[in-house]
Formats: structure tokens, C-alpha cells, sequence
């Protein structure tokens, strides 16, 4: 019988390191007990597996900070969203969810989580609707959280979609949200009745965190009006209170829109508050700017900026076919891409670094950074792309070749191969 000091065995990729480059000599990687045993240039080790990289980049999972898999995979239904805007998606979501049944949404949402993970996903923040009256959303998702633990991270965030103060009900359905067990409680204050509601939703949420000790997750200003300032009030709380590393501002696209003066005093307080921000460039550049003629917005916020000041920068792919983007497959790669571009961050570090708002920066968002990343001792989380560094693995949109999840192979995905069957060019003198 042959003695295995070791179940797999990476030989010679590159390993990727937070906020650097791949190592510039191979290395080989050792699995045993679901956790990375050991790396170095060499490793002499007896395997049940052995996998030879020649050179592929071995990365931490993608982290997809930011979908709502309540709503995946419901694209038409009941309608299209002819309009394209983030109003008309909420509308149609208010008919949809009227429909909702367990096994709709845990059906749903595991199969989207499945075709993440097949393309190197092993950690989902989902955002579930709790403004539906019988929270069978959060339901779904609570229990698909469970069904997936063996697999995937999941938290899941309790988001009163149609605001907390939009209905008589809601303020105390995003309470029973909490004590059901949601990882984090969000809110939406642009979407309130009114400014002053807006701002007591805020007051509120910082409040709910602190009684059920959550994580916080807010959309905020995910709007074209440069009015729309709810980005401060998160802020200031977070200074008061002193919880910034667990509080997260996604989209915030208005500070796209603020004049200079205000966003650069603005910026002040937030280096202070030490908050998280996501971004979701694929719904952001399809749902903002609507009503402009030209010259249009981009619809995103400052994220080269915010970036630049060191705060931390996370990316989400938002929707996976719903009502407000009836597009995607959930490839954190395509998320990274689309922030290159429409953030103007096409500088090699900027490239790399949107690479690292998909991993690293990601993990922070959800504050699992203790048992994430490619260190010895820590979980066999790993992904192995088709690729040579992370600027090869963006441009082309490198596919996860292998995909482990707790020192498990999960996902193996063959490389096409494409043959040249044209005419042959003739030799040149």
C-alpha cells in the first residue's frame, strides 16, 4: 500500500500574491485534509494526484461581493424590461416576487451558484428581498446557504428592496430578517419616500447591525442625481460608531456625478470611515445614465479614485439574468474587464489591481480574510487559470481550469482548441 503524505499535488504554477505580481519562479503546492500543507519551488511528495501546471497561475477563489440570487435566472418574467432602467427592474420584480416559492428560489439560486462556481467562485454575498411579506426569499436562501456550506460561501444580506419606510410593514419584516439569521442587513435610502426617511433608514440599519452584531451592506445612490447624498450619512456613522472594517457601500454611482468640491471633501470622511465599496460595472454602465442624451455618463462610481486613497474597492456582478440585466453567466473575469474599461483603468498596476477587486479586496468586503487566500495552513481554496499572470487572465478571460474547493477538485473545464483551416499565406522573401 502506498503511503500518501498528501491527496493533490500542484507542480510548477505561478502562485499569485495579494497586491504583487505571480512569483517570478514555479512553484508546487501540496493538499492534504482540506487545507494547503505546503508550498515551495520543490516539493518531493508522495500524492494521490499530481497536476502539472506547467506555469498556469494558481489564484485564490473570486469572490462575487454583490448579487441578488433571489432574482437570478428570471429574466421575462413576467416581462422584459423595455425601458432598461433601475425603476422599471423594481417594478417588475414587485410583480415576479408575488410568485415566489421555496423551491423557486432555492432551485434558482443554486444553479447559479453551481455555474460560479464551475468558473472559480467559492465565495457569493447575495442580497435577499425581505419587502416581500413572507420572506420567502430570505427563506430560500437561508436554507440554500446551508445546502451549499460544504462548498461555497454564502452570506446573505437582508435588503428591504422596496425601502424600510416604503411600507407600513417592512421596518419590522427587515427585523424578523435579522433574527432568522441573515449575515448582514442592508438598505436602499434613495429609494425612500423622502430624503428625511432616507437618512432615519440609515440611522436605523446602523442600529439593527449593533443589536444583531452584522455586517452592513447598503445600496446607496444608485442613482443619476447628484443630489442624492446618502453616501455621507453612511460615513459619519461609521466614524461615530467606530465599525467601518464591516460596513460596505455598494454602487454609490451619484458620486459619478458630484461636482469635484463636494466628492473631494467628501473623500476625507470616507478615508476616515474605513468603509467598503462595491461596484458593479456591468449593471452600473447598463442601468445609469438613461435619461441623458449626450454627452452620457458612465453611471459608476469613482472607483480608480477611491482605489487610489487605498479604501478598499470590491467588484459584483449584480444580476445574472433578472430584471434589471438579462445578460451574464456570473464570470467574475467579465466583471473585472468591463471595471478596466469603463474606470479608464487600463495602467498595468490598474489592471492588476482590478483583478485583486475580485479576490483579495473581496474577501475584505465579506470580512472572511482569516480563511481566505493561498498561505499554508489556510483552507484549499484555489483556482488554476488558463493564464500567466493576471493581466493574461483578464484579457482573455482565462478559464478556471481546475477549481478546489476545501482541498476538493469541484470543476475541471478542458480548454477549446481551435485549428487554423484557411488558406495558407505564402512565404514572404
Amino acid at each position: 500500500m502506498v503511503d500518501y503524505q498528501c491527496e493533490v499535488l500542484l507542480k510548477g504554477g505561478q502562485l499569485l500574491q495579494a497586491g504583487g505580481n505571480s512569483h517570478e519562479e514555479r512553484v508546487d503546492v501540496a493538499i492534504a485534509n482540506g487545507r494547503i500543507l505546503a508550498i515551495a519551488p520543490s516539493l518531493s511528495l508522495k500524492a494521490s494526484q499530481v497536476l502539472e501546471l506547467d506555469g498556469k497561475i494558481i489564484s485564490p477563489p473570486f469572490v462575487e461581493s454583490h448579487i441578488h440570487l433571489d432574482s437570478a435566472l428570471t429574466a421575462g418574467e413576467p416581462r422584459w424590461n423595455q425601458s432598461g432602467t433601475l425603476f422599471e427592474g423594481i417594478e417588475i420584480w414587485r410583480e415576479r416576487k408575488e410568485t415566489l416559492s421555496l423551491e423557486d428560489v432555492k432551485q434558482r439560486a443554486i444553479a447559479t451558484l453551481k455555474q460560479q462556481a464551475m468558473q472559480g467562485v467559492l465565495f457569493v454575498r447575495s442580497h435577499a428581498d425581505v419587502s416581500e411579506k413572507n420572506l420567502i426569499a430570505l427563506q430560500g436562501l437561508l436554507e440554500v446557504r446551508e445546502a451549499v456550506k460544504d462548498w461555497i460561501t454564502l452570506q446573505v444580506v437582508a435588503f428591504p428592496q422596496d425601502g424600510i419606510y416604503g411600507s407600513p410593514k417592512n421596518d419590522e419584516l427587515i427585523e424578523e430578517a435579522l433574527r432568522q439569521g441573515a449575515d448582514a442587513v442592508g438598505g436602499i435610502p434613495h429609494y425612500e419616500p423622502t430624503r428625511e426617511d432616507g437618512v432615519a433608514s440609515m440611522h436605523r440599519v446602523f442600529d439593527l447591525a449593533e443589536k444583531y452584531d452584522t455586517l452592513i451592506d447598503v445600496h446607496c445612490d444608485e442613482i443619476d442625481d447628484d443630489q442624492s447624498r446618502f453616501l455621507e450619512v453612511i460615513a459619519a456613522n461609521a466614524i461615530r460608531r467606530g465599525n467601518g472594517a464591516k460596513v460596505t457601500a455598494s454602487h454609490t454611482t451619484a458620486f459619478g456625478s458630484y461636482n469635484n468640491a463636494y466628492a473631494f471633501k467628501l473623500m476625507s470622511f470616507l478615508d476616515r470611515s474605513g468603509i467598503n465599496f462595491i461596484a458593479n460595472p456591468l449593471i452600473n454602465i447598463t442601468l445609469q445614465g438613461r435619461t441623458d442624451t449626450y454627452p452620457k455618463r458612465r453611471g459608476v462610481t469613482r472607483v480608480k479614485e477611491l482605489w487610489q486613497r487605498g479604501l478598499n474597492v470590491s467588484l459584483g456582478h449584480d444580476c445574472v439574468q433578472d430584471p434589471w440585466y438579462s445578460l451574464g453567466t456570473g464570470n467574475m473575469l467579465d466583471v473585472a474587464s468591463m471595471a478596466v474599461h469603463i474606470c479608464q483603468m487600463t495602467g498595468r498596476q490598474e489592471i492588476d489591481a482590478c483583478y485583486d477587486m475580485v479576490t483579495w479586496h473581496g474577501a475584505k468586503t465579506l470580512h472572511v480574510e482569516d480563511e481566505y487566500g493561498l498561505e499554508e495552513g489556510k483552507p484549499a481554496n484555489l483556482v488554476v487559470l488558463e493564464a500567466s499572470d493576471r493581466y493574461d487572465a483578464i484579457r482573455r478571460r482565462a478559464i478556471a481550469r481546475y477549481v478546489f474547493s476545501r482541498g476538493r477538485l469541484i470543476a475541471n473545464t478542458t480548454p477549446a482548441q481551435s485549428q487554423w483551416q484557411g488558406i495558407e499565406t505564402p512565404a514572404l522573401a
